[in-house]
């Protein structure tokens, strides 16, 4: 498969930490579906400051992982919400 682009979507969400509300990132998402993992070449602001832990409530949010030979973010499902 295709690694993805390197430019990705104009668009951007803020994500969110579903328990504190607490801003995670802000993310060039490309599609209309649910948010199911984060290239680490698309996240434009990075507001945590230890990897897929949430600063406010110290919840796991996230794996690390390789798709596609590119390094992500798997979001842990319920954990996370986008705007």
């Amino acid at each position: 498969m295709a690694k993805p682009g390197k430019k990705g979507p104009a668009t951007t969400v803020d994500i969110y930490c579903t328990r504190c509300r607490t801003q995670l990132y802000k993310y060039r998402k490309g599609g209309k579906g649910s948010l199911v993992k984060c290239f680490k070449e698309r996240i434009t602001v990075d507001y945590t400051q230890q990897p897929c832990t949430c600063p406010g409530c110290e919840q796991a949010f996230a794996r690390e992982t390789l798709i596609r030979g590119t390094p992500a973010f798997k979001m842990i499902g319920g954990k996370v919400f986008m705007k």
